[in-house]
């Protein structure tokens, strides 16, 4: 048996996936050990990103009125989850919000707006703030705005925008299960505007909307054959008032599992470990980072999530390390000097207490 683990690690090694009957086996064989899967998907994790983990900050910057119909979200139109709705957010919220996610440690800030896509005049606004913030903060860009087409991927890549998200979310046969107002095809054709326009694509899934294992896979190699670069793994929040309360698959192992197989279908991509993680994930929340190389901190656009502090512990407990930002590490020296003549005492917990030079 650990055989078949050590060839699965191997060939994702070799940038070979596996076959799509081991894929169905990485996520349903009742034999399957948790531990070695992990251990195999590792291999090409570490191979690729060392032991660091990328954090990105996510922030809400237009929310609700959206005139979609995706069942997942609180923001969509069939949705009547209690959210605060508001209107893009103003210039100097957004740069506050962007330097507070770079001194948490953020690699990445990543900006949202609600809606089906941005107006032409929209899309100029935030390629402008786009340009303001690559040269204020050493920080990377993520944008999730809906659909797009060439003029607006264009402004938005000549602005410096590192990365577009569009999620694909589910497979193309499960698509018309979760939204009627726009198609899986329409996602595509948004990811193929973003590649043509010189735009790094991130697109991943949400797990636990009633799909099947077969969708799961068939959608980990959909981002394989797009060459996704960056890929987010959700777990379906069940937020009362959505269409979608969730299926009940979402077990801690299960969730583990997804993410194996993205980082073995996949192993280059930065697999990122995204909404959902505190509940589905629970006490084995730390595993996640053998096959996930990044994950989300302090919130889910409309739902909050785990603290830097708590998720800081987490990772460096497991052995890993927080890849940062250049102005991270500079508020984290300053920290670190400041503490500097004191030392911990006292046993489990500890007790901080200034270092004395005792008299000659």
């Amino acid at each position: 048996m650990f055989e078949t683990y050590s060839r699965l690690a191997e060939r994702a090694l070799r940038q070979e996936p596996p076959t799509r009957q081991e894929s169905l086996w990485i996520l349903d064989g009742p034999e399957v050990e948790l531990l070695p899967l992990l251990q195999a998907a590792y291999l090409p994790r570490e191979h690729h990103f060392g032991r660091t983990v990328m954090v990105h900050i996510l922030n809400n910057v237009q929310s609700g009125h959206c005139g979609e119909d995706c069942g997942y979200c609180a923001q969509s139109k069939g949705s009547s989850a209690p959210i605060r709705k508001y209107p893009m957010k103003g210039d100097e919220e957004i740069f506050a919000e962007a330097e507070a996610a770079a001194k948490a440690g953020a690699s990445r800030y990543c900006m949202a707006l609600s809606g089906r896509g941005p107006s032409l005049a929209q899309t100029r606004k935030l390629a402008a703030l786009i340009r303001q913030m690559k040269e204020r903060y050493p920080i990377e860009l993520c944008l999730s705005v809906g659909f797009v087409d060439e003029e607006r991927a264009r402004l938005l890549a000549e602005a410096g925008l590192d990365r577009l998200n569009h999620n694909l979310n589910t497979s193309e046969s499960h698509y018309p299960g979760i939204c009627s107002t726009h198609s899986y095809g329409d996602r595509l054709a948004t990811l193929a505007t973003a590649r043509k326009c010189g735009l790094e694509a991130c697109s991943g899934l949400i797990v636990g909307m009633g799909e099947e294992s077969k969708d799961i896979v068939e959608l980990a190699f959909q981002l394989r054959e797009l060459e996704v670069p960056s890929i987010p793994v959700n777990f379906l929040i069940p937020i009362e008032g959505n269409p979608l309360q969730g299926d009940g698959s979402l077990t801690p192992a299960r969730c583990l599992r997804v993410l194996a197989l993205m980082r073995l279908v996949n192993p280059a991509a930065e697999v990122r470990i995204s909404a959902g993680r505190e509940g589905h994930l629970r006490s084995l929340g730390a595993l996640a980072l053998w096959p996930a190389n990044s994950l989300f901190i302090e919130g889910y656009l409309t739902t909050r999530g785990e603290g830097a502090e708590a998720t800081y512990r987490m990772i460096e407990d497991a052995g890993f390390e927080v890849l940062g930002n250049p102005l991270y590490h500079e508020e984290r020296s300053r920290r670190d000097a400041s503490s500097a003549g004191f030392r911990m005492r006292g046993g489990k917990g500890g007790i901080l207490e200034p270092e004395i030079s005792e008299a000659p």
